[in-house]
């Protein structure tokens, strides 16, 4: 990443042309790089007209909005200014180049919102949030991403830090300072309180994965024999011709995905070669991948032709995985079973139309039990389900060491776990608690 003290600019609006572009400007010089540009420096975070010139010639450039956040009322902490440009290709051009000219340089990937991070803006857990909202596809995922923006991890996260602290410091006071008047049983009390925070940060892991599912999106697989339908099922529920679809047995061989839209929940759909004995290599290649597809899979169609008695591995799979979707396809040529074991399959015709709404209200269903969004903030990367495991594992250590002093360092391991969250965490803090909870010192 480059210096910090470097004013900053990147191109805030999307890639293309558009009616409108947006320069954003950051660092040190910002006010006078705007000033240079625009003339005279407007009123804080009000949008004023402006007509930009390059300094060193005079040139006009623009005729732009432009407003100015001074620091630390802005995004990065930092003095801040935008400009609102016509999108053409040209202005972006002449007026990137005039801030090179007067000193500024293009922005790294990030580097806004990780100088939004250095200067106390926002942690760790609502940058991440910030490139979630960007990258959100679906309602579900906007909303999980703004609750985390708006500090609902930070919030959470925050507390069990300042408790973790808390524990660590008297654990440390009951040692360095034993000989004071401090109440006996503080060690003992900070034991109950490690207990109860490790059984808390526990359920928070103990979610199925929820918000990462939410995040990176459901994985479906359809998995069925040969000729079951499982192509033509696919390409209906994504409304296009994703998969080929053809009389002969075998034609999928690999495994084709497409994305899709759950009432909110994103989710990727997995059509896979059929399942029986393979008759080449390249089959039976295609095989293996749809079997580890389907056990990697968060939710599997077991699919089977109304028209066919299903073969026995489907059979198999369906009474292996009763958490699955058990569909019947070409329910236009025969009536299905009523029920394949103690389930009943779901009747579909993807000729003609029938139960593929009710198919995608199941699939909607399952999603929202499996993704959906809880009361609670909801783990959302792998880097958060590392720290808090690590986290607890110190708070059991702590119950186990033979000495006060190996205890304090396993809180001591716990509160760096959880500072790494959020990217806050430091020795002052332990201390602040010292000579404040126990007056030590006056």
């Amino acid at each position: 990443m480059g210096d910090a003290q470097d004013t900053i600019f990147a191109k805030a609006s999307g890639a293309g042309q558009a009616a409108v572009a947006v320069l954003r400007l950051s660092g040190p010089r910002a006010r006078d790089v705007l000033g240079a540009l625009a003339g005279r420096v407007p009123a804080p975070r009000l949008a004023s007209l402006r007509r930009l010139r390059c300094p060193a010639t005079g040139e006009a450039l623009d005729q732009a909005l432009v407003l100015w956040f001074p620091g630390p009322h802005s995004y990065t902490g930092e003095d801040a200014a935008e400009f609102h440009l016509h999108g053409g290709a040209a202005v972006v051009a002449g007026v990137s180049e005039a801030l090179v000219a007067l000193g500024c340089r293009p922005a790294e990937p990030g580097e806004f919102t990780r100088r939004a991070f250095l200067h106390d803006r926002l942690d760790l857990t609502q940058a991440e949030a910030i490139a979630d909202l960007i990258a959100a596809e679906t309602s579900a995922q906007r909303r999980q991403a703004l609750r985390q923006a708006d500090g609902a991890l930070t919030r959470l996260y925050g507390d069990w830090t300042s408790r973790a602290t808390r524990i660590l410091a008297h654990q440390e006071a009951a040692i360095e300072f034993e000989m004071d008047d401090l109440p006996s049983d503080t060690g003992s009390r900070a034991r109950a309180e490690a207990r109860a925070l490790a059984a808390e940060i526990a359920r928070h892991l103990d979610d199925g994965g929820r918000g990462e599912r939410l995040r990176d999106g459901l994985s479906i697989a359809i998995l069925g024999a040969p000729n079951a339908g499982k192509s033509s099922l696919l390409n209906a529920l994504v409304g296009r011709d994703a998969a080929i679809v053809s009389a002969q047995a075998g034609t999928t061989r690999d495994v084709v995905e497409c994305r899709l839209d759950l009432g909110g929940i994103p989710a990727v759909v997995a059509d896979t070669a059929g399942l029986r004995d393979a008759r080449d290599d390249i089959e039976r290649e295609g095989i293996r991948r749809a079997r580890r597809r389907g056990e990697e899979a968060d939710l599997l169609l077991i699919i089977f032709a109304a028209d066919a008695t299903p073969d026995a591995e489907t059979l198999a799979l369906a009474a292996s995985r009763p958490d699955s979707i058990l569909v019947a396809s070409k329910c236009d040529l025969a009536a299905p079973p009523a029920a394949i074991g103690d389930r009943a399959p779901l009747p579909t015709s993807v000729r003609t139309g029938a139960g593929l709404a009710e198919l995608r209200a199941a699939l909607a269903t399952a999603a929202a039990g499996r993704a959906g969004l809880a009361d609670a903030p909801a783990l959302t990367r792998a880097r958060h389900r590392a720290a808090l495991t690590e986290a607890v594992a110190h708070l059991a250590e702590a119950e186990t060491v033979p000495l006060p002093e190996l205890a304090a360092e396993a809180y001591r391991g716990a509160v760096m776990a959880l500072g790494r969250l959020t990217g806050r965490v430091g020795v002052e803090d332990v201390l602040d608690i010292v000579f404040g909870d126990f007056c030590i010192g006056k």
